[in-house]
């Protein structure tokens, strides 16, 4: 039985290398209902200041405690989270919720003639009027593979392509490949997951009857002592997979995920679009989608709000970084790859109806539409809308790497209303850049705190994260506090003092991202982005005071 453990290794180190592949960042299994059966080591740490608690957080405390106090704030900031729905309901978002004052609940009539009945809080693009609305999606790649095949299928060399189409057919040939290299792994996955839970199986059923009791912990199996081949045997399988993190939840995950890849997002039959009854290749079809603004699986998008903005007066134990501050819900994303359409027009929306800051939580690798969304960024930029973007959690170079959506147009400018951000950990050692974190000297602007991360989760419950999409969020919410109290600036000044103000660490050396293979590269952290810092809502404040007053001399 020993021998099957080696194998489940690369099983398991298969597994979780493909966690994140669809973009979204892993969440705690079991959501608990208060903070106090969690790690207290980790709460609220986002918030912490560097100097005075030598943990690398965003100073956000010391912001409120010491520069401040007493202090009105300006303006009500409005943050348009564009992701996968939030529970708008929840105890800690109570008074955070933006509402629509020129639309009247619930009449089915688009009172404020902006294009959407009923949006109350938001808007949903991934359902339709009769209320239904679609969870999961293919892969980027599978979409497109699915579009070209008919037009490529038969083609063999870029010799036989017209010119004219050549650029189409390359990308047909990365996703094509693409596709037949998942399918070909997951089926692999699967394959030996089947045979690892039979191993599993007899292994525990032996231990079992050795101990009488039909279930067992892990002390209880470190406890056998049989002189028993069958039985050692059967206990040194079960000590190794404990070894390597193996929990009762492993094998149950990596089936639930195996079979989510197979049928859904690689799947060639899959298309879930249809019950939306929009063309998504047609910007100007715009007639789709609902209010519900929750939708089926909005745990990201509650624990993003709850970063920017949760309560941090009620005494639930989870502090928003922004406290004047109102959230605007958007869905368009699900599991699965968003839709390039629904991304532009949520960004055009949340402009339209009064965003000053959009969180972008989102990513992917390939976006065939990407004009629509080089469009709505140039429209956001010229009304004066921050957008904040994650930088992704595949542990890549983006000087080197797409993930989309980005700040780089399509005819070679750049967006100047745009912060990428990349995700830190609690300790300024070699560990600081998170082990996933994408990163990139030209293409990342500054790191922020993303991993274990307690924020909301829906329910009224709370919950534990990490990913660059929580680094996104609460640089997101030092914006919105910093505009907050300095309205007068503009977001190109905002995202100047964002960047300028944080913390630095110059001559700290880091382990490189890398999700790929045991390598441990050392470089330094002020290598991985542009400021080579961590956002510090302090500095940010003083720097924005210092601006302010200057503004005002002139």
């Amino acid at each position: 039985m020993k021998k099957i453990i080696l194998p489940f290794l690369s099983l398991l180190c298969l597994f979780f290398s493909v966690l994140d592949l669809a973009g979204m960042p892993q969440q705690q299994a079991n959501p608990v209902s208060t903070v106090d059966s969690l790690d207290k080591n980790w709460l609220n740490w986002y918030n912490s200041d560097s100097k005075k608690t030598r943990i690398q957080g965003a100073s956000v405390n010391r912001a409120y405690e010491e520069f401040l106090k007493g202090k009105p704030p300006g303006k009500k900031i409005v943050v348009a989270v564009i992701d996968c729905g939030v529970d708008i309901n929840h105890v800690d978002l109570k008074g955070r919720i933006w509402v629509n004052k020129d639309e009247i609940p619930d009449n089915g009539i688009d009172d404020d003639k902006n294009g959407y009945i009923d949006d109350l809080h938001g808007w949903n693009f991934l359902g339709n009027g009769s209320g239904e609305n679609i969870a999961y999606e293919n892969l980027e790649q599978v979409r497109i593979y699915r579009k070209l095949n008919p037009l490529f299928k038969d083609i063999k060399s870029l010799d036989n392509v017209p010119a004219d189409q050549q650029n189409e057919y390359k990308t047909y040939v990365r996703c094509r490949e693409f596709y037949e290299r998942e399918q070909s792994k997951f089926q692999i996955l699967r394959f030996n997951t089947e045979v690892f839970e039979k191993k599993l199986n007899e292994a525990e059923s032996v231990i079992e009857v050795h101990l009488d009791q039909t279930t067992f912990t892990e002390r209880d199996v470190y406890g056998i002592s049989s002189t028993r081949p069958y039985v050692i045997s059967a206990k040194d399988f079960m000590i190794g997979l404990y070894s390597q993190g193996f929990t009762k939840r492993t094998l149950p995950e990596m089936k639930e995920k195996t079979t989510l890849y197979l049928q859904k997002y690689l799947n060639l039959e899959f298309e879930p679009r249809k019950i939306i009854g929009d063309n998504p290749e047609d910007i100007a079809d715009i007639k789709y989608g609902n209010n519900d603004v929750k939708g089926p699986f909005p745990a990201q998008g509650t624990m993003i709000s709850g970063i920017i903005g949760a309560c941090r007066d009620n005494k639930s134990g989870v502090e928003g970084v922004a406290q004047n501050v109102e959230l605007m819900v958007l869905r368009v994303t699900l599991k699965g790859d968003e839709r390039d359409k629904d991304v532009a027009l949520a960004i055009r929306y949340a402009v339209e109806n009064g965003a000053n800051i959009i969180n972008l939580s989102i990513g992917k690798t390939f976006s065939p539409q990407k004009n629509w969304i080089d469009e709505a960024v140039t429209f956001a930029g010229i009304h004066n809308v921050l957008i904040i973007h994650e930088a992704g959690n595949e542990a890549k170079n983006l000087d080197e790497a797409d993930y989309f959506p980005d700040n780089k147009f399509l005819d070679g400018t750049k967006a100047e209303n745009w912060i990428t951000v990349g995700a830190s950990s609690m300790k300024a050692d070699k560990e600081l850049c998170a082990a996933f974190s994408n990163y990139g000297k030209q293409e990342v602007d500054l790191f922020a705190p993303g991993v274990k991360i307690i924020s909301l989760y829906p329910g009224d419950k709370y919950g534990t994260s990490f990913g660059t999409g929580m680094a996104c969020a609460v640089v997101s919410g030092v914006a919105a506090l910093v505009w907050s109290y300095y309205p007068e600036l503009t977001a190109i000044e905002l995202k100047d003092i964002l960047l300028a103000s944080s913390t630095l660490h110059p001559e700290l050396k880091v382990t490189l991202p890398n999700l790929k293979s045991l390598e441990k590269t050392k470089v330094g952290f002020s290598m991985l982005s542009k400021t080579g810092g961590v956002v510090n809502a302090l500095e940010a404040l003083k720097l924005a005071e210092n601006i302010s007053r200057a503004k005002t001399k002139k």
